[in-house]
């Protein structure tokens, strides 16, 4: 990494639940790629500050995790499609002063479900309605998948996701015999709820394929159990790492290889 200087580049996160994967993703490729920019992340109890300071300090790049992805929405001055659709941003990128938010969570889920030739004929079970559900619901939409239920306890912004794009809501889980699971609660993340799990056994045995997109730790509770069951699994790793690399192509206008996000995805969780 180059010495800190005053013509440094600063890219940041903000997250409830900070961690060291998003920085050392793109510490690691600033530093591989000779670019004179940094990445730190942080947490807030003020997020209308925390993006006027974005703006202000001409911060160039800023991720966005829980629970802010919706919190954003009218701190920004450019709402660009990815993230208006879903109405739920992850990435803000700073031009001079304008700010201009997207989602590349959609991105990459998308682009897992493609290269993990998930079956859209197969029934979808997806716990959660945050920011990061919406974007997986979409994704999976745009994906043709039919038949998906949204589980969620929280009787507003449970059905009005499911309603969006024409699936069901339940607030009980069901009986098990979806054949896709899918966690987007905070269940299994590093935490209070460390040792949590989205899905019973039942459930686990019932379905083909298990998808956390906890990323932090990889292998969380639901992806250990479904790996025991010998079940095609999608981790938050994976997510990550794909919406990392569209975040950075953004920040940097530097394109990625297939190899540089393999080799920064294996370094930011070697810790």
């Amino acid at each position: 990494m180059p010495i800190l200087n005053k013509d440094m580049t600063l890219c940041i996160s903000l997250s409830g639940r900070p961690s060291n994967i998003g920085t050392r993703f793109h510490n690691y490729l600033y530093d591989t790629l000779g670019l004179n920019f940094v990445y730190k992340a942080f947490s807030t109890d003020d997020i209308e500050g925390a993006v006027r300071g974005v703006r202000a300090l001409g911060i160039r790049g800023c991720s966005v995790s829980m629970p802010f992805k919706e919190a954003v929405i009218p701190l920004v001055d450019v709402l660009e499609e990815s993230a208006a659709a879903i109405e739920s941003v992850n990435t803000i990128v700073n031009d001079g002063g304008r700010l201009s938010a997207s989602n590349t969570d959609y991105e990459a889920v998308a682009s897992l479900l493609a290269s993990h030739r998930v079956d859209p004929a197969l029934p979808v079970l997806v716990r959660g309605s945050g920011g990061m559900a919406k974007a997986v619901v979409a994704a999976f939409r745009g994906a043709g998948f039919a038949d998906l239920t949204v589980l969620a306890r929280n009787a507003t912004a449970g059905p009005a996701l499911a309603d969006k794009y024409g699936y069901r809501w339940l607030a009980e889980v069901p009986e098990p015999g979806a054949r896709v699971l899918v966690n987007v609660t905070p269940l299994g993340m590093d935490g209070p709820q460390a040792g949590a799990r989205s899905f019973s056994d039942a459930h686990i045995e019932a379905a083909e394929v298990v998808f956390d997109v906890v990323a932090f730790p990889a292998e969380t509770p639901l992806i250990r159990a479904g790996r025991a069951r010998a079940k095609q699994l999608i981790t938050g790793a994976e997510v990550i790492a794909l919406q990392a690399a569209r975040q950075f192509e953004r920040y940097t206008g530097v394109a990625l290889t297939p190899e540089l996000v393999a080799e920064a995805s294996e370094f930011s969780r070697a810790e």
